[in-house]
């Protein structure tokens, strides 16, 4: 019997660890939340649960990028500044470009790899040199969601996995998204990042690695130059979509659709909703010259640029 006492003892002496507590599904069929507007007068053309609480999961790296390219402005940090890897960026899983250890790259390549391969650990990179910690900037986070009027939105990570233990989920909605993408598009150098379908990264490298981007509206609808996509099994799929035609320019937000294929799908019909409820405005009619070669491109979007095919 004593045994029995002593042994209870010394169990419940020991500390004790809660399980992770399992993530609440968010996702739904054909969405969770969804909206489209006007980016030049912010107007909201269309919104269906707007402001349900949402993971952005990958798509919160667009707060990575205002966060930067503002500290670019402020001349806190050079877009040639160069940035050594450590030992903990090099251990970050999901969707990377496997940086390692004491590997050395500019801000201006690790912001590539973090808007076109949606980098996990070219954001932690980027976070430690710029916040100093990655809780450092996820305070700066935080304090730019404040400043646009993101009051639904909470920033635990600076890459949107799924939380670990002992760890919270990253949460926004619809409506706050939008907030931060237009902060983005009111920007001359945001499109120049989140355009590009595909891009080399270790360009020195004998095998360059081959960045690509997972908005694949990029290619298929015509004029989509940005933003984001992001997914994990409870945050669904989500993603910001922006278009320009004939002088207007839409935005649309899905997110937490259960499916890729339907979140596209839905973007797609929802930035033709936008651009057929906006008047199209006239463009001046520039007169160009004959082109001397066919192009052949490299890279997409505004972040690729063209030479010329040899002549056949």
């Amino acid at each position: 019997m004593k045994k029995c006492l002593v042994v209870l003892f010394l169990v419940c002496s020991l500390p004790f660890h809660s399980a992770p507590a399992k993530l609440v599904v968010k996702s739904a069929d054909p969405y969770l939340g969804a909206l489209v507007l006007d980016v030049e007068t912010g107007k909201v053309i269309f919104e269906d649960n707007a402001d349900v609480a949402a993971y952005p999961a990958s798509v919160l790296k667009l707060m990575d990028l205002l966060v930067i390219l503002e500290k670019i402005d402020e001349g806190v940090v050079k877009p040639d500044d160069m940035i050594t890897v450590d030992a903990e960026t090099s251990k970050i899983g999901g969707s990377q470009v496997y940086l390692a250890e004491k590997e050395v790259f500019s801000v201006e390549e690790m912001l590539y790899a973090l808007m076109v391969q949606s980098a996990n650990d070219a954001a932690t990179a980027l976070a430690i040199h710029i916040g100093g910690s990655k809780e450092g900037f996820v305070q700066l986070m935080n304090e730019k969601a404040r400043q646009l009027g993101m009051k639904s939105t909470l920033f635990q990570s600076i890459h949107g996995l799924p939380p670990g233990k002992g760890q919270e989920p990253d949460v926004t909605t619809p409506r706050d998204l939008s907030l931060l993408c237009l902060a983005l598009l009111k920007r001359t150098d945001t499109l120049k990042y989140t355009s590009v379908i595909e891009r080399p990264f270790r360009t020195n490298a004998k095998e360059p690695f081959i960045m690509r981007n997972h908005n694949h509206l990029l290619s298929s609808y015509a004029g989509c130059d940005g933003l984001k996509t992001g997914f994990f099994s409870a945050a669904g799929f989500s993603i910001a979509a922006t278009a320009q035609r004939n002088g207007v320019r839409v935005l649309a937000i899905v997110m937490g659709s259960v499916n890729r294929k339907v979140r596209d799908a839905k973007a797609t019909e929802l930035l033709s909703k936008g651009f057929m409820a906006i008047p199209r405005k006239s463009q001046p009619v520039e007169k160009k010259a004959a082109p001397t070669a066919k192009p052949a491109r490299i890279g997409a979007g505004a972040g690729f640029f063209e030479a010329p095919s040899p002549t056949p």
